[in-house]
């Protein structure tokens, strides 16, 4: 017989475990306004959760539906699913647009990063107009990551994760390569020999050709504008103001 003191423990199935903890990710995604990181998933689940097991029975589960749980920028979302894209769209009037000065150096940014200002107007040809780099800091979508170990220490500048985010992209590696962007129509065929993209730097830490910003979070607008004593040279497109 039994001690009347022999305290009664209850233990959970795991399948109804796993079940409970997969409802609690999902619950996390759908309340979530920005992208959910492991992290916080564990701290919702506890210690030893295989929460990448979940995040993937999930993934699955939501791969034919409308919305898909996706990577974007190292965290996870629900995102409406891309063949969806064309049926949801609406025509809205935007209010304002990158100019393609802007997309140029925003690419430069993302593939040569760490890039400086003048690095950004020599692979372009053309010095950049003032507005165009304080308009990528303004929406996020680039920052100022250090200086350059060189004379003058220019700023060196790089992407966010919120440029990521925006672009539906895990890391920077994702950024499409030669091949892809002769697929999607945006090389011509007449590509010098030797030409080829370059690879972005994942890690977002200083090279050993920068250093920190000595606590400077945001320049002067006039250190954005180009030298007054060099030949002015011509910008193909200005922004829109």
């Amino acid at each position: 017989m039994k001690d009347d003191t022999e305290e009664l423990v209850v233990t959970m199935h795991p399948h109804a475990e796993r079940s409970q903890n997969l409802r609690i990710v999902e619950a996390m995604l759908f309340a979530s306004a920005e992208p959910v990181g492991i992290e916080k998933f564990q701290e919702f689940l506890g210690e030893g959760t295989d929460v990448i097991g979940l995040l993937a029975d999930l993934q699955s589960n939501y791969e034919n539906r409308g919305v898909n749980l996706v990577q974007v920028a190292g965290k996870w979302a629900i995102r409406t699913a891309q063949d969806m894209g064309a049926v949801l769209r609406r025509e809205t009037k935007e209010q304002k647009k990158l100019s393609k000065a802007a997309l140029e150096t925003l690419s430069i940014c993302a593939y040569h990063q760490p890039v400086t200002r003048a690095e950004i107007e020599d692979i372009r040809g053309v010095a950049i107009s003032k507005g165009t780099l304080d308009n990528l800091l303004e929406i996020g979508w680039v920052r100022m990551r250090g200086r350059r170990k060189t004379p003058g220490r220019p700023v060196t500048y790089g992407t966010t994760p919120e440029f990521l985010s925006h672009f539906g992209l895990n890391e920077l590696t994702d950024l499409p390569g030669l091949h892809e962007l002769k697929a999607a129509g945006l090389l011509d065929g007449n590509i010098p020999p030797g030409f080829d993209v370059p690879m972005p730097r994942v890690t977002d830490e200083l090279t050993a050709e920068e250093e920190p910003l000595d606590g400077t979070e945001q320049l002067p607008l006039e250190m954005h504008l180009p030298d007054e004593r060099a030949a002015p040279a011509a910008e193909e497109g200005g922004d829109i103001p």
